[in-house]
Parts: C-alpha cells; sequence; structure tokens
C-alpha cells in the first residue's frame, strides 16, 4: 500500500506523475533530503564538465562541482543595498564564450526574490550549445506562472518545504528530454535516501497540489508597495533595507513575536507562501510603518567588495576572522540561511567580508569564530 519510493509502482508513482505534470517536467522526482539533493543529483545528470554560475549560489552547488570534478566558471554578482542581483544574459554569454563551458546554473528566484531572465539565458544556451539548470528552492510556489524554471529549463529543482506547506526537507527535481530523465533517475537514485520518511513525503504531494490564491498574491503585493520595499519579482519575498538599524529592528519584531526569515545585517525579509493568513499581512503592515524612521533610504554599491584571487597552497589553518584580513579564503564562509557564501574559496578576504559574518546572527564554514585560510607562509611540498 506505501509503496517503494526507489521503484515506484503505486501511490508514489501517481503522485510523482502528478506533480511532474503541475509543475512542467516529463520526469520529477519526490526528495526528501531537500534541494541539496536535487542539486547534486541534476548536476549528475547534466554530465557537464564546466559550470557557469553566479557566485551568490548555494553552497550545494559549489559541492557539487566538487564532488564531480566539475570546473567552476563563477560569476561574482553586483549588490545593490546589500542585496545580490542576478546575472544578465550577456554576462553569462561572455563567461560561456570565454571558457567554453558546457552547463549554465542560475538560482531563480534567489533568496531575495530576483527572478533571472531564463528566456534570455535560454537563447544563449541555445546558441552555445549549453544545457541550462536551475536552482529553484525558493520558487515552487511559482509553478504554472511565466516566472517558473520549467518555462525553460533543461534541469531544475523545486524547494517545496520553503514556499509551500510541506514538511522541512520536502523537495522535487525535475528533467525534460529522455536522456536527461534517465540520468536523472539514477542519480536521485544515488544520492537520495533509501528511507525516505513517507509524511513527508505525503506533504510534498499535498504542497504542490495546494491551490494558488490570487487574493493573498494581490495582497501582498501592495502591502510590498506600501512599505516602499526592495522591488523584486516574487510575490513571497518582502525585504526592507535598514542599513546599520536592521539587527535592532530584528530584535524589536521577535519581541513582538514576529520572526523575520531573515536579517543579512542590512535588510530584514518576511518570506510569505499560500498558506500565509490574511491578517497576518494587516498586523505585519501595522508593526512595520510604525518603524519607519529606522528606515535607511541611501543606495550603497557595492555592498560587498570586487572579486580578488589569492595564493592558494597546499596547507591550511585556522585564524580568528579579526585576524583574517589579506589573508586567502581557503572554505567558503556565508551567511545561514541561505548557505549563500560571502567570502569564496581562493579569494582575499577584506574587512567587509569579516563585517558581514560578524554581524550575522547564524553563518556557516566558520568554526568558532574562526575562517579557513591558506597557510601562504608555511613551506608546501
Amino acid at each position: 500500500f506505501s509503496d517503494n519510493l526507489s521503484s515506484p509502482t503505486g501511490v508514489l508513482k501517481e503522485a510523482q506523475a502528478d506533480i511532474a505534470l503541475i509543475l512542467g517536467a516529463e520526469k520529477s522526482f519526490i526528495l526528501t533530503d531537500g534541494s541539496t539533493c536535487g542539486v547534486l543529483a541534476m548536476l549528475y545528470a547534466a554530465k557537464v564538465k564546466k559550470l557557469v554560475f553566479p557566485a551568490c549560489s548555494h553552497k550545494s552547488v559549489y559541492n557539487a562541482c566538487k564532488l564531480l570534478n566539475i570546473e567552476k566558471v563563477i560569476l561574482q554578482n553586483a549588490y545593490f543595498n546589500g542585496v545580490p542581483q542576478q546575472p544578465t544574459a550577456q554576462e553569462i554569454e561572455k563567461a560561456v564564450i570565454c571558457e567554453r563551458a558546457d552547463g549554465v546554473l542560475i538560482t531563480s528566484p534567489d533568496y531575495y526574490g530576483n527572478i533571472a531572465n531564463l528566456k534570455e539565458i535560454k537563447a544563449v544556451c541555445q546558441r552555445h550549445g549549453c544545457i541550462l539548470l536551475c536552482d529553484g528552492a525558493h520558487g515552487a510556489h511559482l509553478h504554472g506562472s511565466s516566472l517558473h524554471a520549467s518555462n525553460y529549463c533543461d534541469l531544475w529543482v523545486d524547494g517545496v518545504h520553503k514556499c509551500l506547506p510541506a514538511i522541512t526537507q520536502g523537495a522535487v527535481v525535475s528533467a525534460k528530454g529522455e536522456s536527461l530523465c534517465k540520468n536523472l533517475e539514477e542519480g536521485v537514485d544515488i544520492f537520495r535516501t533509501s528511507s525516505p520518511n513517507y509524511i513527508l513525503m505525503a506533504s510534498v504531494e499535498y504542497a504542490v497540489k495546494y491551490p494558488v490564491k490570487e487574493r493573498l498574491i494581490k495582497a501582498a503585493e501592495r502591502l510590498k508597495k506600501e512599505l516602499h520595499a526592495y522591488k523584486n519579482d516574487d510575490w513571497s519575498k518582502i525585504v526592507i533595507y535598514y542599513g546599520e538599524n536592521a539587527q535592532q529592528v530584528n530584535a524589536f519584531l521577535e519581541a513582538q513575536g514576529v520572526y523575520p526569515e531573515f536579517c543579512d545585517g542590512e535588510n530584514i525579509m518576511f518570506y510569505l507562501s499560500p498558506a500565509t493568513p490574511l491578517a497576518h499581512l494587516k498586523k505585519l503592515k501595522a508593526i512595520l510603518l510604525s518603524l519607519e524612521s529606522l528606515r535607511l533610504n541611501g543606495q550603497k554599491e557595492p555592498a560587498m567588495p570586487a572579486y580578488k584571487g589569492g595564493k592558494r597552497v597546499k596547507n591550511t589553518l585556522l585564524v580568528p576572522l579579526n585576524d583574517s584580513v589579506g589573508c586567502t579564503c581557503a572554505k567558503n564562509a556565508g551567511l545561514f540561511p541561505p548557505c549563500i557564501p560571502v567570502v569564496n574559496e581562493g579569494q582575499i578576504i577584506e574587512v567587509q567580508h569579516i563585517q558581514k559574518l560578524q554581524n550575522a546572527k547564524n553563518t556557516y564554514g566558520l568554526n568558532e569564530n574562526k575562517i579557513t585560510v591558506y597557510d601562504n607562509e608555511r613551506k608546501t611540498d
């Protein structure tokens, strides 16, 4: 009765077929290991040798490249008020041509609600024979719309638990094309757990089939305009810039029983879903309007310094963050969530990187406020 996710023949086979139809895929696979598993599986399926992707991609993209021996071509993101921007199709095409890449991976929508111009990026990929992949960990709620990855991508991930009413770790990875579907099935079998949680799987199906609520979407868009929030294309993500006042505002909100999704030290973000009650939007509006005096409207650009590559050597060591200025980072470190790097492996660490990491409530890639760097003073073999 419960079926077997490793070789579904009954209710799970039917559920995955329904999900594929809804998500615009030829094949979709339920994941109980989160979008991370989906990223690993789809990069395995893509069989690319050289991948173009933005620096502000999830750490799973970096890990997949390392695991699968894929050469990285990293595009440095521009910033606006601390928010990373999507790369343009022109930037991607230049990287593809210069590096002779055979794959492009885009995060769309990203954590801040920015949506890439997938139509133009797809045209670039078609011109140069590249496969297009999308980490849509934050975009499952967009299925059926012109903004969803399925309209243009060969392989993509939907992080169902992030933006639809599913249990944490619920996700879906999808493909188009017979060969890619076969490769993806193999990749999923390699990276997905052999002991999936059936309650979690049921929640994924439930969430993907959860109805779109046009009234909520329109209310969210009105609220963003009334709050003069950051202009993104994803109705579910409300981002407000408070600059140096961000931590103070975040603490105040939590004291009022309002818990933002994220504070990156400059911006505070609220993450909605189709299950968000309209009453919550009204409460949020009243509280945020009372904090208008703490908002900062000055536009700072860029928030992070331009990428500077450092010297990589064999040996590494942990050093206190405050002592790492000028060192070459040996392990990606960033904010958690969304698990995108503030400073990349091979990048020279600067004061702004340290400040961003120190101001964050949660991070990854650090060890007791120490960062891994290349030990350029030590002799290597």
